[in-house]
């Protein structure tokens, strides 16, 4: 999506550790407009008909999925990754490495909300190396649901995470893939 490839070009800033901040219109400072053609760009990629409900990981995901399914009139669920005292009831859980916190974090979505004879859409707003993907399709999976597919705006193509899905036989669909980032050079898969 070149809209987005722009903003990440202008405005995205690599960080040590290879660390893409886009936090000024991606999942800090929302820039909803750029949600909104985000939205539209996967209701291109994916047949919502098909799709009962999104699913996404706590928390810079939630703003990128809730616009998506407001867009399409879907119910979005978000993994969440810690257990509050509101939650009742059985849960669907998954560990993961969390690559942005550098530590083990467990995913939890309440059996109440999604069930066997639910289609869903995972939306993420980045990927690293695909462990919170992984923790909602263990999710999905648990639940007996089927997995529709996989939206993600920005995918870090050089760590691997989004080839490992592919390579499983999942149909993800990434906006901009980053193939390498350095300080004032990124450079996106399809234009090497």
């Amino acid at each position: 999506m070149q809209e987005l490839k722009d903003r990440i070009a202008k405005e995205g800033r690599v960080l040590p550790g290879h660390i893409i901040k886009v936090d000024g219109f991606l999942n800090h400072r929302i820039d909803t407009t750029l949600m909104s053609h985000i939205a539209d760009e996967f209701g291109r990629l994916f047949n919502m008909d098909e799709v009962s409900v999104i699913l996404t990981a706590e928390a810079s995901g939630i703003a990128l999925s809730a616009v998506v399914a407001q867009r399409f009139g879907k119910p979005m669920i978000f993994a969440k990754k810690a257990k509050s005292d509101n939650i009742e009831g059985g849960l669907y859980r998954s560990d993961i490495y969390s690559y942005t916190y550098k530590k083990k974090v467990t995913l939890l979505v309440a059996k109440d909300w999604l069930s066997a004879d639910d289609k869903v859409l995972i939306i993420d707003d980045f990927m690293a190396n695909g462990e919170a993907m992984r923790g909602l399709i263990d999710i999905v999976n648990a639940a007996g649901a089927t997995l529709v597919g996989i939206g993600c705006a920005v995918e870090k193509g050089f760590q691997g995470g989004g080839d490992r899905l592919r390579a499983a036989g999942l149909n993800l669909k990434s906006l901009a893939i980053i193939e390498s980032a350095e300080p004032g050079k990124i450079v996106f898969r399809e234009d090497q």
